[in-house]
């Protein structure tokens, strides 16, 4: 047998032990592949992919194949405490140093050239599919299947250089260690109870105090809060992992009426030593999962964002002319032209809106005129109001801003025309986005409206209303207008404008495709980072297997019972998999309360659905991991000693 054969039986050997390591790559060699295939597509530049949605697919790419050295990197290591009794053979009966690092970056060539073949092979026959996906994302016509050797060449080059930097990191760690340390094996700490009360103290305290702040979140200290609470909250769930649980359960060993009963001393004993000797998996484990519910429910967040975006935006377009705007006709023209062009039906509602101001706030508002409102109101199918002179209501911006001002009562006088109102309430529904009318805007009886513009004709201007049943075929729609308003945007001279455009249709496929994109972007990077840290505890599960099978068969010899053996080692795998989940999910909790707190200032839109989706869909997921694990781990411990 030849030394590769042999490297290659060690492999088909110890596959139980490289399953989870060689899924959770094959896994990550097909997401960063089929993110390849997509940026390489050579049409793509061409459609709704903003310049944000490449900028996030990179960092994505860039973001997974850190991860994944980190992940090889650990797995690694667990591995080889696995195997330290098979290495120490290896010594004693004559082997190298230099021949046993030979081995190691051998099998992990042979476990990454069959992780890069296997996971180009799986991405590239998903592809169509993965394509299809987009393609309903972002509503385009086609995104056909390609053949290009980019994507095949960027995925086999950037995971190769990976497997061969582990594999020469192993082969050095190998080389480094003596024979004593692989005679050693794996087994439990001297004192699974030993921790520092200080630290313990101080790893509840910190998450208390990040959760406490996050509580008080807004779009005034959130910058403050982005930069302290990460920190603040990492070295808490270090401290916690590695001192503040084993103080936990100190705690409950010195209560001798909870410990000393049936088979709990045995899981206590067991659970504080194996979160002594396993606690930097813990705490990686609860970053790695907190980082990849952060990830989609932020994501989740923005695609709430688009799909309340027709409730906040229901004007198909919208032009603004000044006074002083010589272009209104012409550019009033080139748009009906260019709907006319595009076969969209629509509706055209010119509104006269005078600027005033307020002697109850002391501010400027818009005011307009009832039969004007109302027939935008027809036009979109929506409640009318009914005023008499004197009378006035609020225009609402939001939903949320509806809800607040209904009922309210306001007396104010219009300062430059002398009009006395009494403001009740508001309108029923929604007519115009926020960002065209502003925050403070009434509409006026026709009577009192007549009498606060007559005498000025300066401070009246044309609001053009379009309500496009089709306003997601708006794109195209006053290009010439869009290019005048983003040069100003760039030069700071949107005041300088005579008027003013947005084609809400334009730019809500702009920001569906790319939060929807994005979102799916999250999803499989996510599922990379789930499925990796249930490897995590998939390692030091079967690294402790030959231990944990000896100690199962001295207890049955002592008598213990079948039933009795489960509710050992369900006590023992619930906080494996659980506790670093819970904490995790505590962290995400806390940093969706600041998120929605900022949502709520910034638009006014509830994520709390999203939030519990995503919650519950990685609970799920989660259960039947464990699951999953959990029979394996019992059939194997109850296998032959």
């Amino acid at each position: 047998m030849t030394f590769r054969q042999f490297a290659y039986r060690n492999v088909v050997r110890n596959r139980r032990v490289y399953a989870a390591f060689f899924l959770a790559s094959v896994f990550s060699v097909t997401v960063f592949f089929l993110y390849s295939m997509l940026m390489f597509h050579p049409g793509i530049g061409e459609r709704l992919i903003t310049g944000v949605t490449l900028i996030g697919m990179t960092a994505a790419d860039l973001i997974l194949y850190v991860f994944t050295l980190f992940f090889l990197f650990y797995s690694m290591r667990a591995f080889m405490q696995a195997r330290s009794g098979e290495f120490a053979l290896l010594l004693q009966i004559g082997m190298e140093r230099r021949q046993l690092g030979r081995l190691l970056f051998l099998e992990m060539l042979l476990l990454g050239a069959a992780s890069i073949t296997s996971g180009i092979a799986i991405g590239f026959a998903f592809s169509k599919y993965f394509f299809m996906i987009v393609r309903e994302l972002l509503r385009l016509p086609e995104l056909p299947l390609y053949l290009s050797w980019k994507p095949f060449a960027l995925t086999a080059g950037a995971f190769l250089s990976l497997f061969l930097i582990i594999g020469l990191f192993s082969a050095l760690i190998v080389r480094m260690r003596d024979i004593a340390d692989f005679r050693k094996g794996v087994g439990g700490t001297a004192d699974p109870f030993g921790y520092s009360k200080v630290k313990a103290a101080s790893g509840i305290g910190l998450l208390l105090a990040s959760y406490a702040a996050a509580l008080f979140a807004g779009r005034v200290n959130v910058l403050y809060l982005a930069v302290l609470l990460p920190p603040a909250a990492t070295l808490g769930t270090y401290y916690f992992f590695s001192h503040s649980v084993l103080g936990l359960l100190d705690f409950v060993r010195k209560r001798k009426s909870l410990y000393w009963r049936r088979a709990r001393l045995v899981s206590f004993a067991e659970t504080a030593a194996k979160i002594k000797d396993n606690a930097n998996m813990f705490f990686i484990v609860a970053i790695v999962s907190t980082v990849a519910f952060l990830s989609v429910g932020t994501l989740a967040s923005l695609a709430s964002y688009t799909a309340q975006y027709r409730a906040l935006n229901p004007l198909g377009l919208v032009y603004v002319s000044q006074p002083d705007n010589p272009d209104e006709a012409a550019h009033i023209q080139s748009l009906r032209r260019d709907l006319k062009q595009r076969g969209l039906a629509f509706s055209e509602v010119p509104l006269t809106v005078l600027r005033e101001q307020s002697s109850f706030s002391g501010q400027e508002l818009n005011v307009l005129r009832e039969s004007d409102v109302n027939r935008l109101a027809r036009v979109l199918g929506r409640n009318e109001i009914r005023l008499r002179p004197g009378e006035a209501a609020f225009l609402p911006y939001s939903p949320e801003a509806a809800s607040r001002l209904e009922g309210a009562e306001i007396d104010t006088v219009l300062e430059k025309s002398g009009v006395e109102v009494a403001v009740r309430g508001t309108m029923d529904d929604l007519l115009f986005p926020a960002y065209s009318l502003g925050t403070n805007s009434v509409v006026l009886s026709e009577t009192d409206f007549i009498k606060a513009a007559s005498a000025q004709a300066d401070r009246l201007y044309t609001f053009y209303a379009y309500d496009v049943p089709d306003w997601e075929e708006t794109v195209g729609v006053g290009l010439g207008l869009s290019a005048i308003m983003s040069q100003a945007a760039l030069a700071g001279r949107t005041d300088a404008l005579p008027f003013f455009f947005e084609n809400p249709g334009a730019d809500y496929a702009v920001i569906r495709s790319t939060f929807h994109l994005l979102l799916l972007t999250g999803l499989l990077v996510a599922s990379v980072f789930l499925l990796a840290a249930g490897s995590f505890i998939y390692f030091k599960l079967y690294t402790m297997l030959d231990r944990d099978r000896r100690q199962a068969g001295i207890l049955k010899r002592l008598g213990l019972t079948d039933r009795e053996f489960v509710t050992i080692v369900n006590r023992q795998l619930v906080p494996q998999f659980f506790l670093p989940w819970g904490i995790a999910m505590l962290h995400s909790s806390f940093a969706f309360l600041s998120l929605q707190a900022i949502w709520k200032e910034l638009t006014d839109i509830s994520i709390v659905k999203e939030m519990a989706l995503v919650l519950i869909g990685f609970t799920v997921i989660q259960l039947l991991y464990f699951y999953l694990i959990r029979w394996r781990y019992l059939a194997h411990v109850r296998g032959p000693v």
